[in-house]
């Protein structure tokens, strides 16, 4: 049996707009946001950029986590960035494997 991975994550634009999400692919996900393929505030405000993500073996986590980052003001959510991505690089355009 396959092991899954889900990941948590956070996109931004030129703003620093945040977008939270849950994803088993963040490869592919992030292609989509990449690519304007996401309809509604990720297209809107042109969420492009992986600022942020943690992976999880378990969806229930995964989306819990989400639904946890979700409700945090934005100065908490900032830190969490920060903490790992300090200059706020895309980290899609490194390695995600």
């Amino acid at each position: 049996m396959e092991d899954k991975q889900y990941y948590v994550y956070m996109m931004s634009n030129y703003s620093k707009t945040l977008y939270v999400g849950v994803t088993n692919n963040l490869i592919r996900r992030v292609y989509e946001h990449k690519q304007k393929l996401i309809e509604g505030f990720a297209g809107r405000y042109n969420i492009t950029k992986l600022v942020y993500f943690e992976v999880s073996a378990d969806i229930n986590v995964a989306i819990s986590r989400e639904k946890q980052i979700k409700g945090w003001v934005r100065k908490k959510k900032i830190a969490l960035i920060e903490s790992m991505n300090p200059e706020w690089n895309d980290l899609s355009e490194g390695s995600l494997e």
